[in-house]
């Protein structure tokens, strides 16, 4: 059976890179290969937790490109040359642009620290908060080149205890979503994902 050829994008400490190549290692992917990690800063700690994993890294400067177009096309023909299937957004900071989300569109996924549609963008656990709400959790979803509002894969629901600070809800999201990813990927792997419109059924 074809292994799924995945490529990772990460741009911090790589958490949530670390736990895919932890779920590949003890087979819980499904058979699918973590193939690449493209990343935005050349010191980003994800670097290094990629190269302990085994994977090749594309690392590129933002400043030495003319526009992000320019740059999503150099990273386009490197997923094209390595025969990339499906595209994990993992921590990644930058806009992605229309040169890679419409030949990715339905192989491009990303998590999101919110209920979404609840609280986009940047910051999503500290709207949460400054919001009040009492429910809040862990989205992937795919990417449609809007602020976080392609359609929902997969949500899993944190509550918010009283007097929640972001330090005491942090780990605890951050744990949700190392778990949802890696599970996310695995049924995609699998074949068992069906994208049909906005609706997304899981099997």
């Amino acid at each position: 059976m074809a292994r799924l050829r995945v490529a990772v994008f990460a741009s911090g400490q790589g958490t949530n890179f670390r736990a895919l190549a932890e779920a590949a290692n003890q087979q819980r992917l499904e058979g699918a290969s973590l193939e690449l990690l493209v990343c935005d800063r050349p010191a980003a700690p994800v670097i290094e937790r990629a190269r302990k994993a085994g994977v090749d890294a594309f690392v590129f400067k933002p400043k030495d490109y003319p526009s992000r177009e320019a740059h999503d096309a150099d990273i386009l023909a490197e997923l094209r040359r390595r025969g990339i299937e499906l595209i994990v957004l993992a921590g990644y900071m930058r806009i992605i642009t229309p040169v890679l989300v419409e030949p990715f569109y339905g192989r491009m996924i990303n998590v999101h620290p919110s209920l979404l549609p609840a609280f986009p963008g940047v910051n999503g656990m500290r709207q949460a908060l400054d919001y009040g709400v009492k429910l809040t959790g862990v989205t992937v979803h795919y990417v449609d080149g809007g602020l976080d509002s392609g359609p929902i894969i997969a949500q899993r629901a944190v509550e918010i205890a009283d007097g929640e600070t972001l330090e005491t809800l942090a780990p605890r999201m951050h744990a949700t979503e190392q778990q949802l990813l890696p599970w996310v990927v695995g049924r995609i792997a699998a074949g068992a994902v069906e994208l049909n419109g906005r609706n997304v059924v899981v099997r």
